[in-house]
């Protein structure tokens, strides 16, 4: 990324507002950290759109430490500086909060929990090409990183056979909403009105069914990989790994199988033909994704462009406060599922 004419130290030396250097293997997460105080971010990226979507495009993520972003608000404005439209969240896979208009807290799961590398809404129709990570707290105790894995290193690892069964079907997600089950499809679809969520559902090709006690279930069958719409590789993309069963706790999965049966389960993944997908399978893809995964501790500030095709990201389990926030931008809509 370019920048503005260099400053001149008083011994003369010319020096740049900011230093570049690619964190793992020359390839994947480019830290681009300042060298001088005060440097507004969202000065910074303004008028470096293309810039930054070729950083992008060859590392996967870009990773801004050292700058001047201190509220919210300047994130927000960091993040439009790039893409002046960010997007909302429909669909919700996770609970989360608005901060500030389109910025959200992140996934406010048990701290306790490791949350699987993912690609940011890959269960869904449309899902951001863009997403925004802001470290307003790193964890006051332990852990709390955002671990990244690149798909360029994982995708082609997934092993031929299982490869080519979600090829053929697809990945089909069968998710139940209630207000004690999951979430309840009002916070999930941000309505309180059925006519709206009915309408969101065939625009996607969702089935759904409206149960007792102010329940939903919906049956979408979606992709197994995705392609990069700017570089036009094809990387493995979707949910299957962690909405599948077999990602919750033993005793969690097994009291609510109980309890509600295998169609009653907050969320579940089938191959698209509807057969069951054994739990080695699942169990090995997310293996690969943390045996690949590179975890850069947050530091308060830190700003994390992450490409939504060519990285997942997830979360360490954390002690103490931790607070990250999240923006997302330029919608892709996948036009082979509706």
């Amino acid at each position: 990324m370019t920048g503005p004419a260099p400053r001149r130290r008083g011994s003369g030396a010319v020096t740049s507002p900011v230093s570049r250097r690619v964190l793992v293997d020359d390839t994947f997460v480019l830290l681009v950290e300042a060298a001088v105080p005060d440097l507004d971010l969202a000065g910074w990226l303004a008028g470096r759109r293309d810039e930054l979507l070729r950083d992008l495009d060859a590392h996967g993520a870009v990773l801004f430490r050292g700058f001047e972003v201190a509220t919210a608000d300047d994130f927000s404005r960091a993040a439009r500086a790039v893409s002046p439209d960010l997007l909302g969240y429909l669909e919700r896979a996770a609970p989360r909060h608005e901060v500030a208009e389109k910025v959200f807290t992140s996934t406010e799961f048990n701290a306790e929990q490791w949350i699987p590398l993912h690609h940011e809404m890959s269960y869904s129709h449309n899902w951001p090409t863009h997403l925004y990570f802001w470290c307003a707290q790193p964890a006051t105790g332990s852990g709390g990183a955002t671990p990244l894995a690149s798909e360029r290193v994982v995708s082609p690892r997934i092993p031929a056979e299982v490869r080519q069964r979600f090829l053929r079907h697809g990945v089909s997600y069968v998710r139940n909403y209630g207000p004690h089950l999951d979430l309840p499809w009002q916070e999930a679809f941000q309505t309180t009105d059925r006519a709206e969520v009915e309408k969101y559902c065939a625009d996607s090709a969702t089935e759904y069914t409206w149960l007792d006690g102010d329940g939903l279930r919906t049956r979408a069958r979606r992709q197994a990989v995705a392609t990069h719409p700017r570089t036009g590789e094809t990387v493995w993309f979707n949910h299957a790994h962690l909405f599948h069963v077999s990602n919750m706790p033993a005793e969690v999965s097994a009291a609510l199988l109980r309890e509600y049966g295998p169609e009653g389960l907050p969320r579940n993944a089938y191959y698209g033909d509807g057969e069951p997908i054994p739990d080695e399978v699942v169990a090995g893809i997310r293996d690969l994704y943390r045996e690949h995964a590179v975890s850069v501790p947050w530091q308060r500030g830190d700003v994390l462009v992450v490409d939504n095709f060519l990285a997942t990201h997830g979360r360490e389990p954390f002690s103490g406060d931790r607070q990250i926030l999240v923006a997302m931008s330029d919608l892709y809509l996948n036009r082979s599922v509706v």
